[in-house]
């Protein structure tokens, strides 16, 4: 592998390969910094929560609200990101998102009506997030090919480490300087995203057969046919009646003599299909869902979103509910953080094993995940609950942090749709997102219960395993029925094969004796 220095400075960086480090971890660091600033900060959002409700003098449920809006703007307009990032690059898309989300922060600081709120922090800082977030994910996979899996999930871990650092260092600030003024300061603090942004140095990856070594190639390749010529006749060639088609004439680049059209043809179509390939990309790919097996991992995604919220946010009612005290129940919620870390880290080094069906181990760990979720109810104790949690936080670590990496698998859609395919996945998930958690909050205030809750995510996620489970037969076409012409077709193409003349001298022969019959055709 090498890396050629790009022309001008800091456009690119040039490899024949996907290097698998090098600059990448420095984009791995500005994921693991941006994923501290965007889902950290919208998990830890929460410690807000009883200050908003003073101050506004609103219910938990309005001000909830805030969250749930952010979250569906961030996954609602990833295909804009997607198309924006197409358009001008992973790094000015991440700039402008870290100018969204600061803004955003800064605004809500001095917000006096929760419909503030819900403009400040739910709709710019959600766009920001979005912009943030999606392309640093895609240019990190494009950087690492035998180690993404372990980097982006050591790197995703930036989230699990802000949910466990966050809550009490903001509660801490907020006691001293009061809930407005630390927001201020958490958004000054999110302003790092732009540096991060900045380190995002696209890359290029080119082939060893590069342009500069085609022009040696086609000397080679003229010489070769030059000597071809004195040990090679044809029947049409200018003495013989056959035209050769080594002859000087049909050298291409030869000095003095046309080219053979056929090789204008084809030198156009390769021009053509270059000026294409670089002008007319779409800026996002739909074709994908015409793909079976990414409509069953965008399935898989859409009812996995049920099942990642309901610990989180119910964690702590259902121990409260169990006569557990409050810090113990907040202390499970901290250890759930933990063990999700240990989980993205586990899981990284698992998918990185060669060879490894990486969607397999994906399916295992989502059944695992099902079973956790219906296991919460059963608890009636701190160490019950605790177990469960752990259990939990490993199992939604290995699904949370491989998801949207596995989409460059090429079980799914391959690294090259990979950008196309993020957007547009991200934007289906958008539905569970929003409504999630307010059909978990219906079924607990109906019941009155909350393993109700607990329930229909588990049910969601065991939806989830069923379509991940179909994605790689879709991707063989083993779902798929065999075209009723195919006989057919196979039947006339080896017909076509038998009337094929085995030397080339038989269609020259040929080709005159219709022109000897068409000459003593009478007029």
């Amino acid at each position: 592998m090498t890396q050629k220095k790009p022309k001008f400075f800091s456009r690119a960086n040039v490899y024949t390969q996907v290097p698998d480090g090098g600059w990448g971890w420095a984009v791995a660091v500005s994921f693991f910094f941006i994923e501290v600033f965007t889902y950290g900060v919208i998990k830890s959002f929460g410690v807000f929560f009883n200050d908003l409700m003073d101050s506004f003098d609103e219910s938990n449920s309005r001000i909830s609200w805030i969250v749930s809006i952010c979250v569906f703007v961030l996954t609602f307009t990833a295909p804009l990101s997607t198309v924006l990032t197409n358009r001008f690059g992973h790094r000015p898309v991440v700039v402008v998102g870290g100018l969204l989300v600061t803004t955003g922060m800064v605004l809500a600081s001095f917000s006096q009506a929760v419909y503030h709120m819900y403009i400040s922090v739910g709709v710019i800082s959600g766009l920001g997030y979005c912009f943030s977030f999606l392309p640093t994910v895609t240019i990190l996979s494009q950087y690492f090919d035998k180690r993404r899996s372990v980097v982006t999930a050591v790197a995703s871990t930036g989230e699990c480490f802000a949910v466990f650092a966050f809550a009490p260092a903001i509660t801490a600030l907020k006691e001293r300087i009061g809930w407005q003024k630390s927001l201020l300061f958490v958004g000054l603090l999110q302003a790092n995203i732009i540096v991060c942004g900045l380190l995002l140095r696209p890359i290029l990856i080119r082939a060893p057969g590069s342009p500069q070594a085609a022009p040696q190639e086609q000397r080679k390749e003229v010489q070769c046919m030059l000597e071809n010529e004195k040990t090679r006749t044809s029947i049409d060639s200018i003495d013989s009646g056959v035209e050769l088609t080594t002859s000087p004439k049909n050298v291409p680049g030869h000095a003095g003599v046309a080219p053979e059209p056929g090789t204008e043809a084809q030198q156009g179509l390769v021009k053509g299909g270059s000026r294409q390939s670089e002008g007319q990309v779409p800026l996002l790919d739909f074709s994908i869902l015409r793909e079976k097996s990414f409509i069953c991992y965008a399935l898989f995604g859409l009812f996995a979103t049920l099942g990642f919220f309901a610990p989180a946010l119910y964690i702590i009612p259902l121990g409260v509910s169990l006569d557990l005290e409050q810090e113990q129940a907040a202390f499970i919620l901290s250890t759930m953080a933990i063990a999700e870390v240990f989980g993205r880290i586990g899981a990284g080094f698992v998918l990185n094993r060669e060879p490894i069906r990486k969607i397999y181990i994906e399916l295992f760990c989502v059944v695992l995940l099902t079973a956790s979720l219906f296991a919460f109810p059963f608890a009636t104790d701190f160490w019950g609950l605790m177990s469960c949690s752990l259990f939990f936080g490993c199992m939604v670590g290995t699904v949370g942090g491989t998801h949207i990496p596995l989409l460059a698998e090429e079980d799914v859609v391959g690294i090259e749709r990979m950008a196309s395919a993020a957007g547009v996945y991200v934007f289906i998930q958008s539905v569970s997102g929003l409504a999630g958690p307010p059909l978990a909050g219906l079924l607990v205030d109906q019941s009155k219960m909350y393993s109700r809750a607990f329930y229909s995510c588990a049910a969601g996620m065991l939806l989830a395993a069923v379509c991940l489970a179909l994605v790689r037969p879709c991707r063989l076409g083993l779902c798929q029925r065999p075209p009723p012409r195919q006989a057919k077709a196979e039947g006339r193409s080896g017909k076509a094969l038998q009337d094929i003349p085995e030397d080339f001298l038989e269609m020259d022969l040929g080709r005159n004796e219709q022109r000897l019959q068409v000459h003593k055709m009478p007029v």
